[in-house]
């Protein structure tokens, strides 16, 4: 028999609770191009666009498995200029992947002030939040 696993709101709140916890002080990577197919994949062609920075506490506590990010501080002269398709989310060493997400103006993962971005333009997050999987 396949799996078929159900989760309580309460394993999906502790889970996105646990996962938020390790982006404190962490970073925010946005890139163009394509998504890699896991946050284990190694970035390839893709450029980095901006790199912000995850508060002390970089989450509310989730409710029903949703968690909003709190304030990210901006990056005030973006790397490169694109099309912001994806973000990769890392540990405060900067090296260790957490999760990716998409990256739009509105309805993405992580929502920014613009798009596409510019060269050396202030790049801040409007919206961002990260959902437990119920299953």
């Amino acid at each position: 028999m396949a799996n078929n696993f159900k989760r309580t709101n309460l394993a999906v709140t502790t889970e996105a609770d646990a996962v938020n916890a390790l982006l404190n002080t962490g970073y925010l990577r946005i890139y163009d191009g394509t998504q890699p197919v896991t946050a284990d994949t190694a970035i390839g062609a893709q450029v980095l666009l901006a790199e912000l920075r995850f508060g002390a506490t970089a989450f509310g506590g989730a409710v029903n498995g949703v968690a909003t990010a709190n304030a990210i501080t901006q990056d005030s002269a973006a790397n490169a200029g694109g099309t912001p398709t994806w973000f990769r989310a890392l540990k405060s060493d900067g090296t260790t992947a957490v999760y990716d997400g998409s990256v739009g103006t509105s309805g993405a993962d992580c929502n920014i002030n613009a798009s596409p971005i510019v060269i050396n333009a202030v790049v801040g997050v409007t919206s961002m939040t990260y959902t437990g999987n119920k299953g």
